[in-house]
């Protein structure tokens, strides 16, 4: 930031208070504006130190407090809910490269992209460059990384310092030393890794007195790492960013939420989390979210019975006739196969046909209750009656607004609505291609056909697990990120949604959906917490920028408090 408008209109006010007091007084030719810039409380060279400490749950660390890290948080931007990552090679190369695991799409601990884990099969695959490769290329400085974990030792082989180490005590010994010894190291990142380890017999939970301890040990492990930081021949003339994290928490196989603490001594604390509701603007041709490799799990077919609800607030009332949700074919004609829900001229529709398995095509249902622009629930349920045999006798289509059914009708000639499309939020090309602005919440999807009376008395319901077909659900997307590119499913059962194309997380304030519990809106920074953000504070904290090409999800917010450390 700059205050050089500020000191030059002061001057020029100077400049014209003194002609109108005393016009007969000497010329003087005006003095240089000043323009000065901010710049850093410390004239040290910036540097980085990030310690991931594996399957450490957010949750978790606030509740055991270790001394070390409970001291740090008092000058940091912290989080103790930073988004779960797929699994242990998914959360480092996030971290290391600064994308979410829909772009880089690796998970397996070999670190290679896992064939059929895309949404696109024929897309091009993008490798992307790791943190250091960055650093290395712009900065005369040297890159560690210190970990137990082979693979991951092999995946970042342009580290400068990566010494071989088995256990976190030799990860935490050969930390030390290379901090006292390396006078140009620029970029350090360790890995602890026993905290995971110890979760595995009795759980994830400060109550299992292995991952307890485990946390404990870390915890001292890095009350060592930062007394060596501080002790370094040249400590007083460098400027240490510290990033305390994990690569998700709980296991590899169940990953949870984990922490980000970022630290220096400058900084004022800020809890790093959402403001108000933040949820993605679905509003081009190409913006929208599907299930890869659902394994028929959302398909309806001939037989079966669902019921699927999402809380919707369009951004218009629409005058064309745009899907906008749906598992279907494109609608060609009358020629659909599949269902699909449309927003036709500030109405709510929903398409069904059977064309490419010997039913009839295009019928389209309407809702009653104009959508407008506020939030609404909509429910769509398909029941099927089928007879001893297997074969559907009876199938009836309903379509409900807020709870209260307003269109019913006899879908059974349009037989199976099988089709391999995705189960897909946005635009799907139709009678028109202008696809329609809109928010979507809560997304559910029953694997039966709930009654009038079920469906009316849980709209708004704010605990799913606490509807009378819980154990029915097989996708549930609160879809409220805020970031990256995945909805979550907090079903029992089911997949997590992808996000692709051009879309834009929003921040809605005080407007939440029916479904989702208001929160006080404390600040107007909206800051999720995703392990992609640490590459991107390191670059940012390495004056090092950031190009669109980099393909960061990360987010470099310290951008946001730089009067803290910058004067």
């Amino acid at each position: 930031m700059k205050t050089n408008h500020k000191i030059y209109n002061i001057l020029l006010c100077i400049c014209a208070i003194g002609l109108l007091t005393y016009s007969g007084c000497k010329k003087y030719a005006n003095p240089p504006a000043i323009y000065e810039d901010l710049k850093p409380l410390s004239a040290g060279q910036r540097k980085i130190l990030v310690i991931s400490i594996d399957g450490l749950t957010g949750s978790e660390l606030q509740t055991v407090a270790p001394t070390n890290i409970t001291t740090l948080q008092k000058n940091a931007k912290y989080s103790y809910n930073t988004l779960k990552t797929a699994s242990d090679a998914a959360g480092w190369v996030s971290m290391l490269t600064g994308t979410s695991f829909v772009k880089h799409q690796i998970s397996t601990d070999n670190f290679e992209r896992a064939a059929g884990s895309g949404i696109d099969e024929h897309a091009t695959i993008v490798s992307y460059r790791n943190v250091f490769d960055y650093i290395t290329q712009y900065k005369s400085v040297k890159t560690a990384l210190i970990t137990p974990w082979t693979n991951l030792r092999n995946y970042m082989k342009n580290a400068d310092f990566a010494p071989v180490v088995s256990t976190d005590i030799a990860v935490k010994d050969s930390t030390v030393s290379i901090l006292n010894s390396q006078t140009g190291l620029g970029t350090i990142f360790v890995n602890l890794k026993d905290v995971e380890a110890a979760g595995v017999n009795g759980g994830y939970v400060a109550t299992n007195a292995n991952y307890k301890n485990a946390i404990i040990k870390a915890d001292e492990y890095v009350g060592n790492i930062l007394t060596a930081l501080k002790a370094r021949k040249n400590y007083v003339n460098e400027d240490w960013l510290v990033i305390l994290t994990s690569n998700h928490g709980g296991s590899s196989a169940n990953p949870t939420n984990g922490f980000t603490l970022v630290y220096h001594p400058a900084f004022k604390p800020f809890e790093l989390k959402k403001s108000g509701f933040n949820p993605v603007l679905f509003s081009t041709n190409t913006s929208r979210a599907v299930t890869p490799n659902d394994n028929g799990l959302y398909d309806v077919g001939d037989t079966k019975s669902i019921t699927v609800q999402m809380e919707t607030k369009f951004n218009s009332t629409n005058v064309n006739y745009p899907t906008f949700f749906g598992k279907s074919t494109n609608l060609n004609g009358s020629s659909i196969t599949g269902w699909q829900w449309g927003h036709y001229g500030d109405q709510w529709s929903v398409t069904v046909g059977g064309t490419t398995n010997g039913g009839s095509g295009k019928l389209q249902v309407n809702s009653t209750t104009p959508p407008g622009t506020i939030w609404h629930t909509l429910t769509m349920s398909i029941n099927t009656t089928v007879n001893t045999q297997g074969v559907a006798t009876a199938r009836t289509l309903k379509l409900y607004v807020d709870g209260n059914l307003e269109a019913t009708s006899d879908i059974l000639a349009r037989k199976s609505l099988t089709t391999s499309e995705l189960l897909r939020i946005g635009h799907r090309t139709g009678d028109t291609d202008t696809p329609t602005p809109f928010y979507g919440a809560n997304l559910a999807f029953f694997n039966v056909a709930l009654s009038d009376a079920v469906i009316k008395a849980n709209v708004g319901l704010k605990d799913i697990t606490k509807h009378p077909n819980y154990n029915n659900l097989i996708g549930f997307w609160p879809m409220d990120e805020g970031t990256e590119g995945t909805f979550f499913n907090k079903a029992p059962v089911g997949y997590n949604m992808s996000l692709s194309g051009v879309y834009s997380w929003a921040n809605l304030g005080n407007s939440y959906p029916p479904g989702t519990t208001p929160e006080p809106v404390t600040s107007s920074l909206s800051i999720p917490s995703t392990v992609s953000d640490v590459s991107a504070l390191a670059l940012y904290w390495m004056k090092i920028n950031i190009l669109p090409d980099f393909g960061f999800d990360g987010k470099p917010y310290l951008k946001n408090f730089e009067l803290e450390f910058l004067k």
